[in-house]
């Protein structure tokens, strides 16, 4: 079995030298288990999935602890929260750095119980699905943004992906890349089935298997539109309500994103729901019947599709430099670009205002970077003319805006705005 290297495998090392405990959270088969074998293979390691080391953890959680030498793995932790509370009483009294590793696919619950039991003595990092530059194996590893710089920087290591919906199709779980042999359809059914099963079931004890797959169908259907929870809603048969609180759940366990909408004073007519992306592309294929790359390309949510896959790529940049990428990225839509002004007999002037949309806004520094998403090979400038509505924003400068394309070749489109290859994110 090939294990593929992670871009965030450094930054683990290093949390792991200067931390006294360290946790991965992520997705359910995202590769946490895998990594730290690779990196830490003599660590003793321990799954609290295990019903015995479980039980024996709940009853008596000091001495379940001090029963293993340091270091230790522990896997699936938020499966018995009163445990690290034993692990604080271990690490008040020591200052090594590295005794215990903590994974967890609730992140959420996971980083309740380590942020009231291990404040300031744990290290976080998330790990995503792969990247294209991991599956790759491109070195490169800088958060991405449109600058001069980043660009310079990032044809340094560039390479060409072929097949591209061949791998939107495909997703971003290591074990369909570390066994190419993996059946597409078997493994996406198995991993709904054991997620349905076992981690919606243990927050909320759905029961209904049907209706929340339903409801999981009819999310990965507007995966990269702006969030409904009526319309969902009727789609499903459910209440508004019940919907809010099952996208709470794929929100804990990584398996949508909700993208949260830039406004502030000076837009004044944005919209302020978020839009709601699935994290894996090949998860969402599935979920919506797509069932071969040639047929996703030409399917009626190919655009979304495409976007979805490029937001997640920006995401994972983030990710596996320790960023967290909720602070930076952002999208707009809204009516704030003007259109024309009119007056009446008497003078009264009216204001007509143009429906205007931005992909995404990366925030750093008091700078706009925006950037459009299309599914297309020939990017034109006009493709950007939603970008001058940031200039309404007195309190922060625009910065060079991108438009992330199928194109093969970088092309300035005008000063500030460039057409980019996916291969540059």
């Amino acid at each position: 079995m090939s294990y593929i290297i992670r871009a965030i495998e450094q930054l683990f090392i290093k949390k792991y030298n200067t931390y006294k405990s360290v946790a991965v959270t992520g997705a359910r088969q995202v590769g946490k288990t895998r990594m730290s074998k690779e990196l830490f293979p003599n660590v003793k390691r321990i799954n609290l999935k295990n019903p015995n080391l479980l039980s024996a953890a709940i009853d008596d959680p000091q001495g379940f602890i001090e029963g293993f030498d340091r270091p230790l793995f522990i896997d699936e932790v938020q499966e018995c929260p009163q445990l690290l509370g034993s692990v604080k009483d271990v690490l008040d009294n020591i200052d090594s750095f590295g005794n215990y590793v903590f994974s967890g696919s609730q992140k959420w619950s996971l980083m309740e119980g380590l942020s009231d039991s291990l404040s300031g003595m744990v290290g976080i990092i998330e790990l995503a699905g792969l990247s294209l530059r991991e599956i790759f194996g491109v070195k490169f590893n800088e958060r991405f943004i449109p600058t001069e710089s980043y660009i310079k920087n990032r044809e340094k290591e560039l390479k060409s992906y072929k097949n591209i919906w061949k791998i939107i199709h495909r997703g971003f779980y290591p074990e369909l890349y570390e066994h190419q042999e993996k059946n597409w359809e078997d493994f996406y059914q198995d991993y709904v089935r054991t997620y349905i099963e076992r981690d919606v079931y243990k927050i909320t004890k759905v029961r209904d298997y049907q209706t929340f797959y339903k409801f999981m169908v009819a999310v990965a259907a507007r995966t990269g539109q702006i969030l409904d929870y009526t319309n969902i809603a009727n789609d499903v048969g459910v209440s508004a309500d019940t919907v809010k609180l099952w996208i709470g759940i794929l929100q804990k366990t990584d398996i949508v994103y909700l993208l949260q909408p830039y406004c502030n004073s000076h837009l004044n007519r944005a919209i302020k729901s978020p839009k709601i992306f699935f994290r894996d592309t090949g998860l969402a294929s599935f979920l919506t019947s797509w069932l071969t790359p040639e047929t996703l390309e030409k399917g009626a949510i190919a655009g979304h599709m495409f976007e979805t896959f490029v937001v997640n790529e920006i995401i994972k940049s983030f990710i596996n430099v320790g960023k967290d990428y909720s602070k930076y990225i952002y999208y707009y839509k809204g009516k704030d670009k003007e259109k024309k002004k009119t007056f009446d007999e008497y003078g009264n002037e009216s204001v007509e205002y143009e429906e205007n949309e931005i992909d995404l806004i990366i925030e750093e520094n008091g700078v706009l970077y925006p950037i459009e998403i299309k599914k297309k090979t020939n990017a034109k400038a006009t493709d950007a003319s939603a970008f001058d509505v940031l200039d309404k924003d007195i309190d922060k400068k625009r910065g060079t805006g991108a438009i992330i394309c199928l194109g093969e070749e970088r092309l300035k489109l005008r000063e500030n705005l460039y057409s980019l290859p996916i291969r540059y994110i």
